[in-house]
Parts: structure tokens; sequence; C-alpha cells
């Protein structure tokens, strides 16, 4: 395959990854990293090094318009983001010396994790808890516009939200994929924040993660500018056209399909670390 046909295809798929994981929350490199390992024949090391950049990008497309719009909780994200940009280097210090076909399987086990997440439907409602103390002195709490009527929320078991976050940033540095559904989890059901607040925030962390990451993988050559440059502008792209439609549209659908599809590819990525093709 020549540059002409590389470059459009890589686009191609990095705009979808983007548009799917900013609806989701997810971010674009549960796609990305698979699609140029698996059919582009990419090694997993410079596609995880092109995953991050296009993480950044990510956040930076969708998260701008979240903020803008009152969904991203910015305290929130950003407390919580020193346990993530300390899990990340520890995950990109370790992704440097991990052989790459026990990394792939890591990865595939990640994507099926991934996958039940995003098409697990969410409640309204959790289990009554008391607001943390913790959270008040932090002043963590806000509000955010639903269909025009303002909800406040008050957050919950901070610690363990914390706690999570540094095991999300462990696998984002590990992975290059944003661990966007860890930190989902962290939000909506660990701290019960409002399910759009999550996305929204998780959205927003999960570039300062990528970048404390991505330091790693370009300091040892694993960031190839003709891939990362496609991926980046792919992604940025289709997050911020996500972004737009994140407060109008169902999003259950676009959730089950992104689901299936990123199962297959976690089948095949676990296939491949044990010398497999499907």
């Amino acid at each position: 395959m020549n540059v002409a046909e590389f470059v459009p295809i890589v686009f191609a798929a990095s705009f979808a990854a983007g548009f799917l994981g900013s609806l989701t929350g997810l971010g674009g490199g549960v796609i990305v990293t698979p699609v140029l390992t698996l059919f582009l024949g990419v090694d997993l090391r410079y596609a995880i090094g092109a995953s991050l950049i296009s993480v950044i990008a990510t956040s930076s497309g969708a998260a701008a318009a979240y903020v803008r719009d009152g969904y991203s909780n910015i305290r929130i994200g950003m407390f919580l983001e020193i346990a993530t940009t300390i899990g990340a280097l520890c995950g990109a210090f370790l992704g440097t010396h991990v052989p790459v076909s026990a990394l792939s399987i890591v990865f595939g086990l990640i994507l099926l994790q991934a996958a039940w997440q995003s098409m697990r439907e969410h409640q309204g409602t959790h289990a009554a808890l008391l607001p943390d103390p913790l959270g008040n002195r932090l002043r963590l709490n806000g509000s955010y516009s639903d269909n025009g009527v303002e909800q406040s929320y008050e957050v919950r078991r901070v610690k363990l939200g914390f706690g999570l976050m540094f095991g999300a940033g462990t696998i984002s540095g590990l992975l290059g994929i944003g661990s966007g559904s860890l930190k989902v989890i962290a939000l909506d059901q660990a701290m019960q924040v409002p399910f759009k607040v999550s996305t929204a925030t998780s959205n927003f962390m999960i570039g300062v993660t990528a970048a404390a990451s991505a330091s790693v993988y370009l300091s040892r050559g694993y960031v190839n500018p003709g891939i990362a440059m496609p991926v980046l502008l792919g992604v940025l792209a289709g997050s911020m056209l996500g972004a737009k439609f994140l407060a109008h549209l169902p999003v259950i659908l676009l959730r089950r399909v992104f689901a299936g599809v990123v199962g297959v590819i976690a089948i095949q990525m676990i296939a491949a670390g044990f010398g497999a093709k499907l």
C-alpha cells in the first residue's frame, strides 16, 4: 500500500473513531490502534504512539465544546488528573518494555471491557449514598443543563474514584487508548456523577493523561509523523462533530454499534497476541 492509499484510509478510520469516542466518552484510541495494527500492518508500539496523539486531539476537539456548553466539571477533572497522570507515566514506562504479543492480549481484554461498558444502558437512578464531605471541601459538586432544565448533583466516594483513575491512567499509558471506559465507570458508577457530565469530563481528562504518556513514547521514537498526522486530523474532526450531537442524539444505538465493532476487534487482537488469525 502506497502513501496515497494509506493516508485516506487512516483518516477515515480515525474520523469514525473520533466521532464514536466523543459520543461515548471512551476515546477514539480503542478503534484507531486495532485498525492500524490489524488491518494496516503498523507495529503496535507505533500505533500506540499515534493513538496517544489522537487521544490528545479527541480531548482538544470534544472537550472544548463540552466546557463551553457546561457539561464538563473542570474541578473534578483537574483533581482526578493527579491520579491519571501518575498512572499514565507508569503505564508508558511499562509499555516500552512489555512484549508486543502480551500488549496485544491485554489490549484485547481491555477492549472487551470497553465493549461491555459501552453496551450497558445507563440507569438514571443510583443506590442512595450520602454526599462525600471531601467532595464538598474540594467543591467538586456542580450542575448542568438537561433539555433546558438546570440539574444539580453532588459527588460520592471521591477516594474510590481517585483510585480508579490511577488504574485508568496506567492502562492509558500502557495501551495508548485514553482509558475513557474506566474514567466513565469511575465518574458515573463510583462517584455517581450524571452520565452526560461523566462523558464530557472523561473527554476533558483523556487529553492530559495521553499527553503525559505520549512524552515517553516520543522520547523512545515511537511517534511517526506520517502515521500520527492523518490519525490526529481524522480524530479531531470526528470528535468535534460528535460533540455537537451529544446533547441531541439518543446514543443507545450508537453505543451498541460501537460495542459490537470493538468486541470483534478485541477478539482479533487477543487471537493475534496468541499468534492466530481469524
